[in-house]
């Protein structure tokens, strides 16, 4: 393999756009429970914490961020699932070997073509998923060229073969948020803001669901309405997703962005989608 090839096979993925995903932000009846749960189970390490709030991450990258505060329970619109985004496919059977040994209870375990993915949910039913990507010239492509995705059976025990043998030591130096799932009340209207008002491009689509990027990523929003569909606004006070960011890759995308969320409605750092789901701008 060239030097190259090497480089690109090992690239995070998420990260090669003009736009990708930073720290996605919950509001949390739990504080110091959850806290707890993302520093134990998922392996990210604490960053800052006081009484009101915690921020954790890998690597000294700020990925979760909890807020206390949540006065009721989330609405049908907000969070589908946060999708950490592992280096490399050990990191994936590491993560998955401690969730076997700590009894951690996955929800699903997927072969997406273009990712492998561990689906799980916080203990206030904030959905997560854990994956990793393959290189992109491994993608499949449809006739065209666009991205072919499915949902196939993820071979667990082959997975847990690529693992290490040693101690957790917790999620690794390179894990990022690669992409964010919603629940939405409609998918055309999430394309309408996601793609006509912010940018981004639509590369696949599934039946109630639509799955939106920028620099040929496979996804960094995905929308879907497979229970939510006709949602309304989320309350300010309300359990569950209270924002999330998007990261420019440079100062010419940063402006870009900066100027669609002020058209959009916001202003220069922020905006909010159709159903109150907060987005700001981290440069």
């Amino acid at each position: 393999m060239s030097a190259a090839t090497e480089t690109l096979a090992n690239r995070i993925e998420a990260l090669y756009a003009p736009v990708h995903i930073g720290a996605v932000s919950l509001r949390v009846r739990d504080l110091s429970g959850l806290m707890a749960f993302y520093r134990d189970a998922i392996g990210l390490s604490v960053i800052e914490q006081d009484a009101d709030h915690a921020v954790l991450g890998a690597g000294g990258e700020p990925l979760v961020k909890l807020e206390a505060g949540a006065q009721q329970p989330s609405s049908a619109a907000g969070l589908f699932h946060m999708a950490i985004l592992l280096p490399s496919r050990r990191d994936l059977g590491n993560w998955l070997r401690h969730a076997a040994e700590t009894r951690i209870g996955l929800e699903g375990a997927s072969n997406h073509l273009v990712s492998e993915a561990l689906y799980l949910s916080d203990p206030e039913g904030n959905g997560i998923e854990i994956y990793r990507d393959r290189s992109r010239p491994e993608w499949p492509r449809l006739d065209g060229g666009r991205i072919a995705m499915a949902t196939e059976r993820l071979d667990l025990d082959a997975l847990l073969r690529d693992a290490d043998l040693r101690a957790y030591a917790g999620m690794p130096e390179g894990t990022v948020m690669g992409h964010i799932h919603l629940r939405v009340g409609d998918v055309a209207q999430a394309e309408g803001f996601y793609r006509d008002a912010l940018g981004f491009e639509v590369m696949v689509h599934y039946p109630g669901a639509s799955f939106m990027a920028t620099g040929g990523y496979h996804h960094h929003i995905a929308t879907n309405t497979w229970h939510s569909r006709g949602a309304g606004l989320r309350r300010d006070d309300e359990a569950g997703l209270a924002s999330f960011e998007l990261v420019a890759r440079d100062d010419e995308a940063h402006a870009a962005l900066s100027r669609r969320l002020t058209a959009s409605g916001g202003d220069a750092a922020s905006t909010v989608d159709p159903w109150g789901n907060r987005i700001t701008l981290r440069g």
